[in-house]
């Protein structure tokens, strides 16, 4: 923040004695308080503005002044749900998103909990914070998947260590909120460690009834962001979660969650929030908060309502008003310029006094961030023929492209190669260090992949599907060749290739690039039978037990909703 120092600086700008770095004159600004646009001058200092009125400074000497006649000015956006590590990384995605107004991120900690040491964690945090955009987190208490060591990682020591952290805003998402309403000891625990601290719980409920609602409520959940008809918003706003709104590539609710609500002439906007939560990198071709707001006004929510939506109302829920949200003396100098309230997009960004676009053209503010600290992906072990063993009666048929049932396995397994006239695959799951594996068949994915291997999962470890156990291999050698990523592979060529060097997971690419990638991949996917929305959220969920009804994990094809192992792991 500002040291004693710096405060004094700033106390003698007001006084008359130092001029500002920064007066943006004529001024028309959105105030959030007293939700009216207002006109004025904005001095800033650094990464803070120090007054905003009708007065201009007695020294002007250095400072740079810009008029903002024919601009309105709205609080830079706040994503209030974002899974930084969706094939970009937080860098890329914050760089990307900056220049659409999007400045400041409060992100999950999974992929970091997951594979890091806490204290390399915040090395990582401390060189975020260095940038100019502001990146706050919240901290998991459980995996959303079965790991084999899931009590040893997810301890209450390593939860607390974050819970400490200022830029730590929350506790969840909860996605083993079943674990709390049960009266698991390390979840109450978790918990209750968060609420000590002051921070907020935020719940995954999808589908909650009012029961559950009220049991969670009491438990100590604050938010949700998981409804998905206007009766589950309305359910959530009655017993007093923050509720937040999702448009996302797997759940694209907010449009007509939004209609409903204006239709039904509900006076709640204040207590809205929205988000993009986690959405892959194609997604947001066309925009990131900066989308959500442009939704807003496109289903009749007043302006000034879908701008306080993506800044104030998330900032006044976390407590961040002081900083955050609020176009005001002492707030951050984060700014979004735009040419009218109706076309979101900014034509300038200012972040904590840094400007991150001017006059339509981005400025490259962002320095590199050192990623080295997250370990390479380099196995190193082969697979062998008696990998590919697939005696299993039981498979995994794909409902869509994230919700996964049981099925009655009736093909021939022990072939080399499936046949393309039906849409069942072979399917592994493999230990990143070779010391295990799960194998089954997964019908519906698709009719035509030969091969396909993927780094990129819920814990790290690699999936294997294909139709051709050779073309497996020979994906999971190329995935292995290049340091991690997805590869497509056909009669012995790799037909698409997404490298994720950072981690075997994250890509080093800009955004544009990126989303040139993934729509390559998903287009090839596409031609070979896959017709689901989402591949990449296959790839993701195909081990995530917060969703129902079986999943492959770390101890075997695992039955949610019995809390049953159906094919156990295989030692290699």
């Amino acid at each position: 923040m500002w040291g004693h120092n710096e405060i004094q600086e700033q106390l003698h700008i007001i006084d008359g004695k130092k001029a500002p770095d920064l007066v943006i004159v004529n001024a028309t600004y959105l105030h959030s308080v007293y939700k009216k646009w207002l006109t004025g001058n904005i001095w800033i200092s650094g990464s803070r503005i120090v007054y905003v009125g009708k007065e201009m400074p007695t020294i002007l000497d250095c400072t740079e002044i810009v008029d903002a006649t024919g601009k309105k000015i709205v609080p830079g956006y706040i994503e209030p749900h974002v899974h930084p590590f969706q094939l970009y990384n937080p860098r890329t995605f914050a760089q990307y998103a900056g220049n659409l107004g999007t400045t400041t991120f409060i992100a999950d900690n999974l992929t970091l909990f997951m594979s890091l040491a806490n204290e390399t964690s915040f090395s990582l945090l401390d060189k975020l914070n260095k940038l100019p955009f502001s990146f706050y987190w919240w901290a998991r208490f459980d995996s959303q998947t079965v790991l084999q060591n899931e009590a040893e990682l997810y301890n209450l020591t390593s939860i607390k260590e974050w819970l400490e952290r200022p830029e730590v805003l929350l506790g969840g998402e909860l996605t083993g909120w079943p674990r709390l309403m049960g009266g698991d000891p390390a979840m109450v625990a978790a918990v209750h460690a968060a609420k000590l601290a002051g921070k907020k719980i935020e719940g995954h409920l999808p589908g909650a009834s009012e029961r559950t609602l009220t049991r969670m409520k009491l438990l100590g959940i604050d938010g949700d962001h998981e409804a998905m008809t206007l009766q589950e918003v309305e359910s959530r706003l009655l017993h007093g979660y923050a509720v937040t709104l999702r448009h996302s590539s797997i759940r694209p609710d907010l449009p007509n969650l939004l209609k409903e609500i204006v239709e039904k002439e509900l006076n709640v906007f204040d207590h809205l929030m929205m988000t993009t939560d986690g959405s892959t990198p194609a997604f947001h071709s066309d925009g990131v908060m900066d989308k959500c707001i442009r939704a807003a006004l496109k289903s009749g929510v007043p302006p000034i309502d879908a701008y306080l939506m993506a800044s104030y109302n998330v900032a006044r829920y976390y407590d961040m008003t002081d900083l955050h949200g609020i176009i005001a003396t002492g707030r951050f100098a984060t700014l979004n310029f735009l040419t009218d309230e109706e076309n979101p997009v900014p034509t300038d960004v200012l972040s904590k006094g840094v400007w991150l676009k001017r006059e339509g053209d981005s400025t490259n503010a962002f320095p590199p961030i050192d990623w080295s600290v997250i370990p390479q992906f380099t196995p190193e072990f082969n697979l062998t023929e008696a990998d590919f063993t697939f005696d299993v009666s039981i498979g995994i048929e794909m409902i869509n492209d994230v919700i996964t049932k049981p099925y009655s396995v009736a093909i021939d397994t022990t072939v080399d190669c499936l046949e393309n006239s039906h849409d069942e695959s072979f399917l592994m799951l493999i230990d990143k260090k070779g010391k295990w594996r799960v194998n089954t068949i997964l019908k519906g994915f698709a009719t035509h992949v030969q091969g396909f291997a993927t780094s990129y999962s819920n814990t790290g470890d690699i999936i294997l599907i294909g139709k051709d156990k050779s073309s497996m291999v020979a994906a999971y050698n190329e995935v292995k060749r290049i340091g991690g990523g997805m590869v497509l592979i056909e009669n012995g060529q790799v037909l698409a290739t997404l490298p994720l060097p950072i981690g075997g997971g994250l890509s080093a690419e800009p955004m544009a690039k990126l989303i040139e990638q993934e729509l390559e991949l998903k287009s090839a996917l596409k031609e070979r039978g896959y017709h689901f929305a989402d591949a990449v959220y296959t790839f993701l969920f195909l081990q995530s037990t917060h969703l129902p009804y079986v999943r492959i994990t770390q101890v075997g094809v695992y039955d949610v909703m019995k809390n049953k192992v159906l094919i156990p792991v295989t030692e290699r």
